[in-house]
């Protein structure tokens, strides 16, 4: 079922909590916009993520809701960065250990790698590009990261993911997995993309 109008974005996602901070965010700088799931609009596969950055494959999941729903289309990717592991699980965070999305797995594995290096090598990033594509071909990036590092072992019953290991700068001694979702909010890496996407919508309507 296509839709035309500008009054509606799809989100490439089923995550009602994920569409939830998009709306909250990006409503800011898109009034009147309804935000709605690409689901929403019919039973589409999900496209192969087949590129190597975040950028591409959050691009790839967009323009397919875009070819799918009609509407403008926002969608996400992203992932852990470690610099002990030369940037590793990158695009591939939910797939590290083989399986999609099963976090124990990858955790278990991540832990693995890193066994024997020290605290201080341990840095790493969450790091999120927010893809918004418009029907005519229009396309806006924004990207967003989250400073930290990497624990031991996991703590924390929130979040998903990564979040049980991911010590981030912003709130020393706690884990991500340890935050509420408003404090995990504030500091996300996904926060800070959706964030930077507003400043450039913000920047078009200043210069039209």
């Amino acid at each position: 079922m296509a839709n035309n109008s500008t009054d509606t974005i799809a989100v490439a996602t089923g995550n009602a909590h994920k569409l939830t901070e998009i709306e909250t965010i990006l409503g800011r700088a898109l009034p009147g916009v309804r935000f709605v799931s690409w689901k929403a609009f019919g039973d589409f596969e999900d496209p192969e993520e087949t590129g190597t950055t975040f950028a591409e494959n959050a691009l790839i999941k967009a323009r397919a809701s875009v070819a799918a729903t009609g509407c403008a289309s926002v969608a996400d990717d992203s992932g852990l960065v470690v610099d002990a592991l030369d940037g590793e699980p990158g695009v591939y965070s939910a797939r590290y250990a083989g399986v999609h999305g099963d976090d124990d797995a990858n955790n278990e594995k991540l832990l693995v790698k890193l066994d024997g290096v020290e605290e201080n090598r341990r840095t790493a990033r969450f790091v999120s590009v927010v893809a918004l594509v418009y029907p005519d071909g229009r396309e806006l990036v924004g990207e967003g990261t989250c400073e930290g590092m990497v624990g031991f072992a996991g703590r924390g019953t929130h979040g998903f993911g990564y979040d049980p290991l991911f010590l981030p700068s912003d709130t020393p001694g706690k884990t991500m997995a340890e935050l509420t979702p408003e404090e995990k909010n504030a500091i996300s890496h996904r926060f800070h993309a959706l964030e930077n996407l507003c400043a450039q919508l913000a920047a078009q309507v200043d210069e039209a």
